[in-house]
């Protein structure tokens, strides 16, 4: 079992910055590939960046590719989201997940997710 906390998110203007932390505990937390996912209002989760067990591979989505960096502290089992130069449309509740696979892009391939976060980008 793997459980996960995000924590981070807020308001913020358009074209800051917020960082968002997901802490993971459980014996074998460090060696679960971790995910990003948001769900703004009335639309479906959609992926946003997730990151290998071990840091070395990153992937993003295109909307945020060049602006978001996710990274990972195995020492401290947590994953990281640097979310820069922020839009109106990054608005939406900010949901860190883990999978004992590879990386993932779809929902269905993460086993634990957490309870999620509200970032809300004004205009």
């Amino acid at each position: 079992q793997v459980q996960l906390v995000e924590s981070g998110g807020g308001l913020v203007q358009a074209g800051g910055s917020l960082r968002l932390s997901c802490a993971a505990s459980g014996r074998t937390a460090s060696r679960y590939a971790m995910g990003w996912f948001r769900q703004a209002p009335g639309k479906e989760r959609e992926f946003v960046a997730a990151i290998g067990w071990s840091g070395g591979i990153t992937y993003y989505a295109n909307s945020v590719k060049g602006r978001f960096t996710i990274s990972r502290d195995n020492a401290k089992n947590t994953v990281n989201l640097q979310m820069n130069s922020l839009k109106p449309e990054d608005t939406a509740v900010y949901y860190c997940a883990a999978t004992a696979g590879g990386i993932f892009v779809t929902e269905a391939s993460y086993d634990y997710w957490g309870q999620g976060t509200q970032v809300t980008v004004s205009s």
